[in-house]
C-alpha cells in the first residue's frame, strides 16, 4: 500500500509541478475586479483604480486623460479582464488533473461508483470549491495576490498541499477497506489468497503506468496553455510600459513585471 500511496502522490504532484516552470512574470499588486473596477492593492490599500474601461485613478485622484491614453488603458484593461481569470482556470484545472488521476485510481479498485469512489469524490469536490473562492469569490470576482509565475504550483499548493495529502491517505484507507472486504467475501484463507494479492499488485502496476501516460498529455496541453498565459502577460508588460511613459502618476505603480 506505501508504493500505491506513492503513485497516487506522484500522480497529483506531477500534475501541479509541470506548468510554465520558464514563466518569468511576476505580480508585483495584488489585482482584484469586480464587472466595474479593476483594483491594483498594496497591503490591503487601493493605489490604482480603473472604472469601466479608462476611467482612471492613481492614489484617490481621478487623471485627466488625453484620447490616446484613455485607448491604452482601455487596452490595458481588457488584457488584465481576459489574463486574471485565465490564472484560476490554469491552477483549477491543475488540481483536477492529478484529482481526476487519483479517482480513476480509486474505481478502478472499488468498482466504478462505489462507496469509496463517492466518499473520496465528494472530498474532492469540496477541495476543488475551496481552491476556486480562493481566487474566484463570486460571478465575475476575482482576486489575485502579489506573486511570481515561475512556478504555478506556488499559487495554491502551499494552502492546500496539506489537505491534498490527506484526501490521498484517507484514499488509501478506504481501497484499503473496501478489497479487504472483497477478499473476505472471497474466503481470503483459500490457496487462492496469495493469488489474489499478486494480482492486485500487478493491477497497480499496470495501473499507475496508464495513469502516468494520462497525466503527462493532460499536463504537456496545460503547459502550452500556460505558456501562452506567460505570452500575453508579457505583451501586456508592453502596455503598461507605454503606459508609464505616457502617464507619469503611473511611473511607480509598476504591475506586471517580465524578467
Amino acid at each position: 500500500m506505501i508504493k500505491l500511496y506513492l503513485l497516487l502522490l506522484i500522480i497529483v504532484t506531477t500534475s501541479f509541478d509541470s506548468k510554465a516552470k520558464q514563466c518569468s512574470v511576476n505580480f508585483n499588486y495584488g489585482v482584484i475586479i469586480d464587472p466595474n473596477h479593476i483594483r491594483m492593492t498594496e497591503k490591503g490599500i487601493t493605489v490604482v483604480q480603473i472604472n469601466g474601461e479608462s476611467q482612471l485613478f492613481v492614489e484617490g485622484i481621478q487623471q485627466t486623460l488625453s484620447i490616446e491614453q484613455q485607448s491604452l488603458i482601455s487596452q490595458f484593461s481588457l488584457g488584465i479582464r481576459s489574463q486574471v481569470p485565465e490564472i484560476v482556470s490554469i491552477a483549477i484545472e491543475g488540481v483536477d488533473i492529478g484529482l481526476k488521476a487519483v479517482n480513476k485510481a480509486i474505481g478502478s479498485l472499488t468498482g466504478e461508483n462505489s462507496a469509496a469512489q463517492q466518499k473520496i469524490q465528494t472530498k474532492f469536490d469540496e477541495l476543488k470549491w475551496r481552491i476556486r473562492t480562493r481566487f474566484n469569490q463570486s460571478a465575475n470576482n476575482y482576486y489575485i495576490a502579489p506573486q511570481d509565475f515561475n512556478d504555478f504550483a506556488d499559487i495554491f499548493t502551499g494552502e492546500f498541499e496539506q489537505e491534498i495529502e490527506e484526501i490521498i491517505s484517507d484514499s488509501i484507507g478506504t481501497i484499503l477497506l473496501a478489497v479487504g472486504e472483497a477478499m473476505i467475501s472471497d474466503d481470503s484463507d483459500s490457496p487462492g489468497s496469495e493469488k489474489r494479492i499478486s494480482t492486485f499488485d500487478e493491477r497497480i502496476e499496470t495501473m499507475g503506468k496508464d495513469l502516468e501516460l494520462e497525466v503527462s498529455a493532460s499536463t504537456n496541453a496545460l503547459a502550452n496553455k500556460a505558456e501562452q498565459f506567460c505570452l500575453q502577460l508579457s505583451e501586456l508588460d508592453k502596455i503598461e510600459h507605454e503606459i508609464q511613459h505616457s502617464i507619469k502618476s503611473l511611473k511607480r505603480f509598476n504591475l506586471i513585471k517580465t524578467n
